[in-house]
């Protein structure tokens, strides 16, 4: 079952559960959805959009001074794959990465999110390049 699938079925039970909140969601979710060029989404285009979301809710929260605790953020973040964390990614980079074929660091990055893809975080990953 591809994400798009599961989030439609989810979204038929929340509907089913009276979960208000969920329901309004994944119906904003689905409103993205059906902004895309096509109508069968890779769950990579799936993610993209997920993480769109939860990025353009957290800077309205900033900008409005609210605490970071949304439900909305959480139940986004439900879709997303999990991120790796900074020991796994400076791991991975120590042990696959020769800084001597670059010109410096950050050239090493499409090699780094081309392996890790939607499961690493690349800011996360710039500032573990500028820290070593």
């Amino acid at each position: 079952m591809t994400l798009q699938e599961q989030i439609k079925k989810d979204l038929m039970q929340a509907m089913k559960d009276k979960d208000n909140e969920k329901k309004g969601t994944l119906r904003v979710v689905m409103g993205e959805f059906a902004r895309a060029a096509t109508k069968a989404l890779s769950d990579d285009e799936v993610i993209k959009i997920m993480k769109k979301l939860v990025k353009s809710e957290r800077e309205t929260l900033d900008q409005s001074g609210q605490a970071d605790d949304s439900r909305y953020i959480d139940i986004l973040e439900s879709y997303l794959p999990k991120l790796a964390s900074d020991d796994d990614l400076r791991k991975w980079i120590s042990e696959n990465i020769d800084f001597s074929k670059y010109k410096n660091k950050m050239q090493a990055m499409k090699d780094i999110m081309g392996h890790f893809g939607s499961a690493a975080d690349g800011n996360r990953v710039k500032e573990i390049l500028q820290k070593m």
